[in-house]
């Protein structure tokens, strides 16, 4: 495969010892071992640069090789095979990728790759708090237990995928880059990376999400009374919790369980400048609306409207002046 990613300009190591450069791969790009015939001398290169948050580098070990990890535990990473060949083995299935192809390893995904002798690769290191932080950015809603990608793709299909990993390249090795511009072209890998690639992110409509909202609204209106918890909420919204959070961060600045007390403590003291409501004390009205510690529920009360709940009440039952 024909390709600019990454020149000689940033070459760190070139016709070296294999595992000289597996000690660098590690301390930079994630931890790893290598197996290597006894014969021979093979001779590794890598170019490397720092990118941002990213870490983006080119190797070939210049021999076959078996490349393990069991885990890259909080960071993906973004393989392109550039020549030769390499047979991925995971998750019970088995691939060999071609120049071209890419690969993407999930942070929880054992790692099994042999490498073939003429075997070379561009690699991007990308954490994965980029890619949560992505979601946020655009309210999409990523599973609670982690974004997960599948692992195989042809890279000419993905839709201006390689001009723009050419353009990343050619920043980072530009002598006037600017970090502001390196972080601009970071959030345009990572929303590239959500919208292309097969993943379990819901990137739900701004006016869908808007509905979910509202139903949640009407939920919570008409259930003041009872425990409602964030996992209902969830449901509701078929969203994960983490992603029910976000929504409420974004509609109203606040938690789900804030909001809640909130909408509460607004319906009790409604109730008690209601005339027509009878209430005839205010443990009464906290205990229905599930305030089981009258001091703490008092003192909720009196931050909310500035004054306490019982001093509401007595002026609500205190007889007009005549005039």
């Amino acid at each position: 495969m024909n390709s600019c990613l990454l020149s000689h300009t940033s070459s760190v190591f070139d016709r070296a010892d294999p595992h000289v450069v597996s000690s660098y791969v590690n301390e930079h790009m994630g931890m790893h071992d290598i197996r290597m015939p006894r014969l021979g001398q093979p001779a590794a290169s890598l170019n490397h640069r720092k990118f941002a948050s990213l870490d983006l580098c080119r190797i070939s070990y210049g021999g076959s090789v078996q490349v393990t990890s069991p885990a890259l535990e909080t960071v993906y990473h973004l393989q392109v095979l550039l020549q030769g060949h390499c047979l991925w083995r995971g998750g019970g299935e088995k691939h060999p990728f071609s120049p071209g192809e890419l690969l993407l390893i999930n942070p929880d995904d054992p790692v099994d790759l042999t490498y073939s002798a003429d075997c070379e690769k561009f690699i991007i290191k990308l954490p994965s708090s980029l890619l949560d932080k992505t979601c946020r950015d655009h309210h999409w809603q990523p599973p609670e237990d982690g974004i997960r990608f599948k692992p195989r793709y042809n890279l000419h299909q993905l839709e201006g995928f390689q001009g723009l990993l050419q353009l990343v390249c050619v920043e980072a090795e530009s002598t006037h880059t600017l970090q502001q511009v390196q972080e601009q072209f970071t959030r345009i890998l990572c929303a590239k990376l959500l919208t292309l690639l097969d993943s379990n992110v819901s990137r739900l409509p701004l006016e869908q999400g808007a509905a979910s909202f509202e139903r949640i609204l009407h939920f919570i209106e008409a259930n003041l009374k009872h425990d409602i918890s964030v996992e209902q909420l969830a449901r509701l919204a078929h969203s994960s919790p983490r992603s029910l959070y976000a929504l409420f961060e974004r509609h109203t600045g606040t938690t789900p369980k804030s909001f809640i007390r909130q909408k509460k403590l607004e319906q009790i003291r409604s109730s008690l400048t209601d005339p027509a409501s009878r209430v005839r004390n205010v443990t009464q009205v906290a205990l229905d609306y599930g305030f089981v510690h009258l001091g703490r529920f008092s003192e909720s009360y009196k931050n909310a409207f500035g004054e306490l709940p019982s001093d509401t009440l007595r002026r609500q039952k205190a007889p007009n002046p005549s005039v």
